[in-house]
């Protein structure tokens, strides 16, 4: 199914990115307070719900081993069914961050579900630190999936750093990127300065013309604190909600028509922000073809 009705570009629709706080191994407790928020977001009028990464595990693993024990396939797992229950039962879309496996390998994923079912899993392409040594890097590329409220694409957390992530999904028309997010303090970082991560989201959402929905955890875990400042940011780069505290269990809400998002990348009688792209002087991989002596 395509997104909105072209004769109904303006309708909207609200988006809740829920800031929590997973517990190490703690699946079963986690899925239930992910359910318990969700449902409260859904009293709040969301029809696109966003949780955190790994917000069913936690995600400081000490071993392959503790990753693997709380890990379940997709979309057969105990957490997606649940997650497709509430789906259904709130008639709202839910994109969701989750210890996949699949046979001997682990992925570091996203579940995208609607209200009549699983759509469709995001594996995380770019891994961070020692996710290196528990998960394999995603291997389904960008996809975006068209849904009855609008063209959705995911993406998480490192994902964010690369401008390609959100440049491939905005090429095949997404309106919205929601990202389950586990952010961490960057070196260099300033005492009560906002995340590198709600800059670069900005900054993304702005260039490609779309929404960005981040959902992050709080906490500290296994002595790795999260930066917490969930936020919902508009296709122009401005936020629309949040970012949120540092160190609460929040939800944002923010009500926006998804489907301006691709109306609006034309600028000005002259410019359209992916239109304008000179494919001539490179690819749509941005650099795969490298001349003699650039670096």
């Amino acid at each position: 199914m395509d997104s909105l009705d072209p004769k109904t570009p303006d309708t909207k629709i609200k988006i809740a990115c829920i800031q929590m706080e997973p517990v190490i191994g703690k699946v079963e407790a986690n899925v239930a307070h992910g359910l318990a928020l969700i449902n409260r977001a859904a009293q709040l009028g969301a029809k696109l719900v966003v949780l955190p990464e790994l917000s069913n595990s936690g995600y400081v693993f000490k071993s392959r081993e503790e990753a693997f024990a709380v890990a379940e396939p997709i979309p057969g797992g105990r957490t997606v069914k649940a997650w497709c229950e509430i789906a259904a039962k709130h008639k709202l879309h839910l994109v969701a961050g989750i210890c996949e496996r699949d046979g001997d390998r682990l992925f570091n994923s996203a579940v995208l579900i609607g209200p009549t079912g699983y759509i469709g899993t995001f594996r995380k392409v770019h891994l961070w630190n020692e996710e290196n040594l528990y998960f394999e890097p995603g291997d389904l590329g960008f996809p975006v999936f068209h849904t009855a409220i609008g063209r959705i694409g995911m993406a998480i957390c490192y994902d964010g750093w690369f401008p390609e992530s959100y440049r491939l999904a905005a090429l095949q028309g997404a309106d919205i990127v929601c990202v389950p997010t586990n952010w961490v303090p960057i070196p260099g970082q300033a005492e009560g300065r906002e995340a590198m991560a709600n800059i670069l989201a900005m900054a993304a959402a702005h260039s490609n013309s779309i929404y960005i929905a981040c959902a992050d955890r709080v906490g500290t875990e296994r002595g790795q604190p999260f930066e917490g400042q969930s936020l919902i940011v508009s296709f122009t780069g401005w936020p629309v909600a949040g970012p949120a505290s540092r160190d609460k269990e929040e939800i944002l809400i923010a009500e926006v028509a998804l489907g301006e998002a691709r109306r609006a990348r034309n600028w000005n009688a002259f410019n359209q922000v992916l239109r304008d792209r000179r494919s001539d002087l490179y690819d749509e991989m941005l650099g795969s073809r490298v001349k003699r002596g650039w670096y």
